[in-house]
């Protein structure tokens, strides 16, 4: 794959860094967080069926980052007025040919191993599924009409895979069943991949406009989506597990993720500032990923705690605090920096 080389970063690495970041890894545990907290989920996590799982979904997910920069690339969507992160297709830095064959590549090693997972679990719906997740991924911005930029479609695409595929598929090929506990975890971790995609699509609202690309953002207007962001990182982080627990489906120890709600107010202080637009948003996607990570990890750790004596569930307590904490000053280094 022939790459050319960002101006002034030539070198050996600077093939491996442009495809680094067209992999966005700063999103990647969209994919990976529920697939570690489905295995938390099934109370009888096994290794090799969840490393499996775990290279499907970023198999998936780089695949389709690699997918979307192609085809949003050949389509004019990504144009030089995008203000996010500079594309591998449109930016000229990769030839087309070869993104399309990244992707392809990543699909094929996923599409792989998860006939493996199915047919080695004895889990016949798991093929329909995984041919659905690879037949998403290419339709998402390829194909004569992509679900990209149609509204509701693609948000509700994200809730499935991200959320109820990845967590609860993962729960199931531990060969203990598929608990309660399970579709609760998957639910709220799909609710905050969709503010993920909320966040990036708000920041991308004027350019979407432009390109004729009427994704949900859009349709709603900067108002509205600023609201439907609050309600799924609220929804995600304190309602679902706190429903959860209330309803005797989730364990005490899952209230461990409300202490995500520390995280939460960076982004919603963000979100209602509505004279931020464009490039001043675009800190609200990686902390929303941040909070989707800190999220999955408390409420795994709670779930562990409910499966463990007292003393876990102590040390998961101290675990969570500390994450929460690196979370939080994660989270401000970079306004330190950029205040030197």
């Amino acid at each position: 794959m022939t790459t050319v080389p960002l101006a002034g970063r030539s070198g050996p690495g600077a093939s491996a860094r442009l495809w680094l970041a067209g992999a966005r890894p700063r999103t990647l545990g969209v994919g990976l967080v529920p697939v570690l907290l489905g295995a938390v989920a099934s109370a009888h996590p096994k290794a090799l069926p969840t490393v499996a799982a775990l290279i499907v979904a970023l198999g998936l997910q780089v695949g389709a980052n690699y997918a979307n920069d192609y085809f949003d690339g050949r389509r004019g969507v990504d144009t030089a007025a995008r203000v996010g992160p500079q594309r591998l297709t449109a930016g000229g830095l990769v030839r087309p040919g070869a993104v399309l064959a990244a992707s392809l590549a990543c699909l094929a090693v996923a599409g792989a191993i998860g006939l493996w997972l199915a047919l080695a679990s004895g889990l016949g719906w798991l093929v329909l599924a995984g041919a659905a997740a690879l037949a998403a991924t290419l339709l998402y911005t390829g194909g004569p009409h992509p679900y990209a930029g149609t509204g509701v479609v693609a948000d509700l695409a994200v809730f499935a895979f991200f959320g109820l595929m990845a967590t609860v598929a993962t729960t199931a090929v531990q060969g203990a069943g598929v608990p309660a506990r399970a579709w609760w975890a998957a639910t709220a971790m799909g609710l905050l991949a969709v503010a993920v995609l909320v966040a990036n699509n708000l920041r991308d609202l004027a350019t979407d406009r432009v390109a004729g690309r009427h994704t949900l953002v859009v349709r709603l207007g900067d108002g509205g989506a600023r609201w439907l962001y609050a309600c799924l990182v609220v929804a995600g982080v304190v309602l679902v597990p706190a429903v959860g627990v209330a309803t005797g489906q989730l364990p005490l120890a899952a209230l461990l993720t409300l202490l995500g709600g520390l995280a939460l107010a960076a982004p919603l202080r963000l979100a209602r500032d509505r004279a931020a637009q464009g490039r001043a948003l675009a800190p609200l996607l990686p902390q929303t990923a941040r909070l989707h990570l800190a999220a999955g990890i408390l409420l795994g750790l709670g779930l562990l705690a409910a499966d463990r004596p007292a003393p876990v569930e102590i040390a998961g307590l101290a675990a969570a605090a500390a994450l929460v904490g690196v979370a939080l000053i994660a989270g401000l280094l970079p306004a330190l920096r950029g205040s030197r």
